[in-house]
């Protein structure tokens, strides 16, 4: 863990705590987006694409799937092929909690898994070890359940700039999240189906929902623009 870390916790631990509990008891608290989370569009060679994870993923801070990262990114892919998509995604969930979950479903064959995990991890002060050790399972459980799809990884955002966050937790909270993207880097290495999906654009304020910690619809837009054209290099490459 960076230096920067330890020497901020040390020196800063009863108000990190104390802010930390404030935001969780006045954080706003939006629900996941409704409508359909399963579906085919566009027509062409058909492709099979699971979208999971997290709140992100399940579109808090859009109002409903069309305008979350889902619709959008099957949206933009359906240009060029018939998507049958699906997500499975849920509000709090880490990286062990998502394995779970995808254990449960049946096995079939997958082209792409799309994944949206990390914060909770964060926030959960997971060690680096532990997350390799839960990202290791997460890909075994992919591969096996899947048939070994292109899976994409996006990078746990810079939450030094959420701005339901204040100072120092956010800083403090960005620094544990790059850590963590330097770990799932370091364990996709492992993985040659699997890779890391990170923009380094920053975060402007119409980028997040109200709640200052989840995808606006344009947010959303944006990072389903960054995996579509991901995918479509992935694509032509091969």
């Amino acid at each position: 863990m960076p230096w920067r870390f330890w020497l901020l916790a040390l020196c800063c631990w009863p108000l990190l705590l104390w802010q930390g509990k404030r935001v969780r008891a006045l954080a706003l608290r939006l629900p996941e987006a409704s409508g359909e989370r399963a579906g085919l569009m566009g027509q062409g060679p058909q492709q099979q694409l699971l979208i999971c994870g997290d709140s992100a993923a399940a579109g808090v801070g859009c109002d409903n799937q069309q305008q979350a990262l889902s619709s959008q990114l099957v949206e933009l892919l359906s240009k060029q092929a018939g998507i049958h998509w699906r997500l499975q995604a849920q509000t709090g969930i880490n990286s062990a909690e998502l394995r779970q979950r995808l254990q449960e479903l049946e096995a079939q064959r997958l082209d792409w898994v799309i994944v949206s995990i990390g914060v909770n991890d964060v926030t959960g002060l997971c060690s680096d070890r532990q997350f390799s050790v839960r990202i290791h399972a997460l890909m075994q459980v992919i591969n096996q359940r899947f048939s070994t799809p292109n899976v994409i990884f996006s990078a746990i955002p810079p939450m030094q700039q959420f701005s339901a966050l204040p100072t120092p937790l956010n800083y403090w909270l960005g620094l544990k999240a790059s850590q963590l993207n330097r770990q799932l880097v370091r364990t996709l290495d492992a993985w040659p189906n699997a890779r890391l999906l990170s923009s380094g654009v920053k975060l402007t304020p119409d980028m997040l929902a109200k709640d200052g910690f989840h995808p606006s619809v344009t947010g959303a837009k944006h990072w389903a623009s960054l995996i579509a054209a991901e995918i479509q290099q992935l694509h032509h490459s091969k």
